[in-house]
């Protein structure tokens, strides 16, 4: 089996089956040309997840050594054909099926994928970021933008998309110069044909006007920009179907969170950043107290508890919860997502444990601290 996989030029290889001690539920491999130089991509599915490597294609060879006593069922894709190893009972069997693969595959892991955004589409907040140009084509320099741009509107879709409502209504926290707020509202608008409402709040005035400028150069009519303070100000108070709170600073994402728990938000979209809050008051008390040693691990272990704390309140308040890594827009090491799904009503589990640690370790959390005041 192996040598077959090393000596056939394959487009992809599917393990699947797995035994006891594999890691991952599935592995899909292929083959990929990473800036000019061959490599193996192998994405590992675990549940819902999915975790990418890049393999040096002199590696390989180690690589799949590993892999293939941990799956029963093996399937090499080839341009014709499908070969097929299962392995049960002390044997192994070998079949061979044809196939509908094109026997010209692109390689080129940066071009292959099928974009939402795609190239040649007139997307005017893509020509004004400068990752279009005037003619709708990627410029070079900003295609890994292109490509996390996509990956942003790609999750909202997953999520999202099947909305059945008349109107989909958003709110945008700390939106910034907001050129995703622009993306978003041209996907649904113009992508998905929905009628949708977007709402963008920012503190700063200068920001909020040019951004309400630009709304109405673009003809976006349901799209508009508030001043406001989400930790103080009275905001949007009808039905809401998604939040979105991309790098608001420190507690505002925890406003924004309390916010969306209080409207009972379908949908949230929060990637936090600037989590000093934990950071500034933690103090040792309990097992954890080696990570609290060092000033730069001390930040980062507050920053993922922070976040832990975040999505343990989110299930508390009846929602299903996916921590995942996002790729920043702005190349920032702040690149977890929390993205969570009302699915059922409030039940506490995870409160007492997060009360245990604040007593623990002596720190506050604010939208924990929000949600007993609540009560």
């Amino acid at each position: 089996m192996k040598n077959e996989i090393l000596n056939t030029r394959f487009v992809k290889i599917t393990l699947s089956s797995p035994k006891n001690g594999a890691q991952y539920d599935k592995i899909s491999i292929r083959p990929v040309i990473l800036k000019g130089k061959d490599y193996i991509q192998a994405e590992r599915f675990k549940e819902s997840k999915v975790f990418h490597l890049n393999v040096e294609k002199n590696a390989f060879n180690e690589y799949i050594d590993g892999l293939l006593p941990l799956y029963s069922q093996v399937c090499i894709f080839t341009a014709g054909k499908t070969i097929t190893y299962f392995s049960g009972k002390g044997k192994v069997k070998r079949s061979e099926s044809k196939n509908n693969l094109k026997g010209e595959v692109n390689l080129s892991n940066d071009r292959e994928k099928d974009y939402i955004l795609k190239e040649g589409e007139n997307i005017p907040p893509l020509v004004d970021l400068g990752v279009f140009t005037p003619d709708f084509k990627v410029v070079k320099s900003k295609y890994d933008k292109y490509k996390q741009i996509n990956r942003f509107v790609e999750l909202i879709d997953d999520e999202c998309g099947k909305l059945e409502k008349e109107e989909i209504s958003i709110l945008d926290f700390g939106c910034g110069k907001s050129y995703l707020t622009f993306i978003i509202y041209y996907y649904f608008a113009k992508v998905k044909g929905k009628k949708v409402k977007i709402i963008g709040y920012d503190l700063k005035k200068d920001v909020v006007e040019n951004c309400n400028k630009i709304a109405q150069k673009y003809g976006y009519e349901n799209l508009e920009f508030v001043v406001a303070d989400v930790k103080k100000d009275v905001l949007y108070d009808r039905e809401i179907d998604v939040v979105v709170s991309l790098h608001a600073c420190d507690t505002a994402t925890d406003y924004a969170l309390y916010y969306a728990i209080s409207k009972n938000v379908k949908h949230i979209f929060s990637v936090p950043c600037c989590q000093h809050e934990i950071n500034l008051s933690i103090k040792k008390g309990g097992d954890m107290d080696c990570l609290l040693k060092y000033g730069i691990i001390k930040e980062r272990v507050s920053a993922l508890l922070t976040d832990s704390i975040r999505a343990m309140i989110l299930e508390d308040m009846g929602y299903k919860v996916d921590v995942i890594e996002f790729v920043d827009l702005a190349h920032s090491p702040k690149n977890l997502m929390l993205r969570a799904k009302k699915t059922r009503e409030v039940k506490l589990v995870n409160a007492e444990e997060i009360e245990r640690l604040q007593l623990t370790y002596g720190f506050e959390q604010t939208l924990f601290k929000l949600i007993k005041d609540k009560k």
